[in-house]
């Protein structure tokens, strides 16, 4: 009891400091999470993690002296119209030597369609050690209707595998590739504003 009555606790005010750690932290949390899919991507190019292979500008200049067999595994999505098929189902290549493979794709839709190619190799160790040259997969490609493509793969073992210890045991890889449906190409758009155009 004070002289002037029952004593009342003084309310503390709360200052400005830990709302703007919370905001400062949530927008943190946000902008990783924004980063986190290309980071991951770019990590997984620099070391082949998942089975991810690697783009090269030349091919190397020696050989090395293992031979692998490379499968090709070609598969489409639910939702695309393609046939998508490897024109050779397995090589056999001696590390630090170029090969060129075909694959062939298939529009069996009676509209322009386009697709994008997802992929990886097999076993996921081998991916830092897969280089590609030339690659269909670089880019979106698109198919008029029942239309037909060849696209090649250019692409070489790097002989560093060799001093790998974990890939001592490996004497085959399987690189696969599915196709996902993307936008509509531009043309078909274009004749689609047309027809609208006359209705």
């Amino acid at each position: 009891m004070t002289p002037n009555g029952p004593s009342q606790a003084t309310p503390k005010r709360i200052g400005k400091t830990p709302v703007v750690v919370s905001v400062a932290v949530l927008s943190l949390m946000f902008g990783l999470a924004f980063a986190s899919a290309p980071l991951y991507r770019m990590f997984c190019a620099a070391t082949g993690y998942g089975g991810t292979t690697q783009v090269a500008k030349v091919a190397p200049s020696v050989q090395g002296e293992r031979t692998l067999v490379v499968r090709f595994d070609a598969n489409v999505a639910p939702g695309l119209p393609w046939k998508f098929e490897a024109e050779t189902a397995s090589i056999t290549l001696r590390t630090g030597q170029t090969a060129t493979v075909f694959f062939k794709l298939t529009n069996t839709a009676a509209r322009p369609t386009a697709g994008t190619a997802m992929y990886n190799v097999s076993p996921d160790v081998s991916g830092a050690y897969f280089n590609k040259l030339e690659c269909f997969c670089f880019d979106e490609k698109k198919l008029g209707p029942n239309e037909s493509m060849d696209v090649p793969l250019v692409f070489f073992l790097d002989p560093a595998l060799e001093k790998d210890e974990s890939m001592a045991r490996v004497d085959s890889l399987t690189l696969s590739y599915t196709f996902f449906g993307s936008k509509a190409p531009v043309a078909a758009n274009a004749e689609g504003a047309k027809d609208k155009a006359k209705l």
